[in-house]
């Protein structure tokens, strides 16, 4: 049993030491795909984020607001 734990051990830090250099293979030109992608995921972000300001000025102007006596 403690030499399975070693194992897997061993693979998990060899397995974590591989990861950066994975990562630093990069593609000197990107595709004109990969630009629309990330343009449509800003859109995306900025097309949420313009109605949460909106809600946000809405609750910030009613705690601001003085309130009416029924």
């Amino acid at each position: 049993m403690k030499a399975l734990n070693k194992i897997k051990i061993t693979l998990s830090i060899l397995a974590l030491t591989a990861t950066p250099a994975l990562a630093s293979q990069q593609a000197e030109n990107s595709s004109l795909l990969v630009w629309l992608f990330i343009g449509f995921c800003g859109l995306v972000v900025v097309s949420q984020l313009i109605p949460a300001l909106v809600m946000g000025y809405g609750m910030v102007k009613g705690l601001l607001s003085h309130a009416e006596n029924h």
